[in-house]
């Protein structure tokens, strides 16, 4: 990759960063998607020693790019987004990739279509991770800024993707926990 297709590269990536999601910070902030997909790069990181068998810098490449397509449409809540929004972010997203150089092009082309086909055990665990940071994250922001409707989705979202991996399961079950305290000491 040339010098000038690193910048132009880094140039719609850096639309991540100003990319607002739906979830707030800590701060009371909203977060970005670049913020969350080095959150989740960083738990795949985290989790190699958990992992030994799998290829955690497969899956950690899939989480720095799995939300890139966001960089042409910005973030659409799960809760909202429709099947007409996500082929639309497709498009512009592969659109995009068709123009990246020849390795470049090659290697994002195939983490997307395994992700996209969710087979191999090191995208079912970047799946994972994808849902269950966007769990955490809603547990670190103000119960205030949850909508009526993530009450309940705190509870169910992501989870059948955990069922693969007995540690993502007891992640999950420590993030539940973590909730029903969150929303208990809401209502006291």
């Amino acid at each position: 990759m040339t010098p000038k297709e690193l910048l132009s590269v880094m140039t719609v990536a850096e639309r991540l960063k100003c990319a607002t999601r739906h979830c707030y910070t800590s701060t009371g902030r909203q977060e970005s998607v670049a913020e969350h997909s080095w959150r989740i790069a960083l738990m795949g990181m985290l989790l190699t020693p958990e992992f030994p068998e799998l290829d955690m810098n497969r899956v950690i490449r899939m989480c720095l790019i799995h939300d890139l397509g966001e960089a042409f449409t910005g973030d659409i809540p799960t809760f909202v987004k429709t099947q007409a929004d996500a082929d639309h972010e497709d498009r512009l997203f592969s659109g995009w990739v068709a123009t990246l150089p020849g390795e470049t092009k090659e290697e994002f082309t195939a983490l997307l279509e395994e992700m996209e086909a969710l087979r191999t055990p090191e995208a079912k665990l970047y799946k994972c991770l994808d849902k269950l940071e966007a769990l955490i994250s809603h547990n670190e922001s103000d119960i205030s800024t949850w909508l009526p409707l993530e009450y309940d989705l705190q509870f169910t979202y992501g989870k059948e993707n955990v069922k693969a991996f007995p540690y993502m399961e007891e992640l999950r079950q420590e993030i539940d926990d973590w909730s029903r305290r969150k929303i208990e000491e809401s209502r006291k």
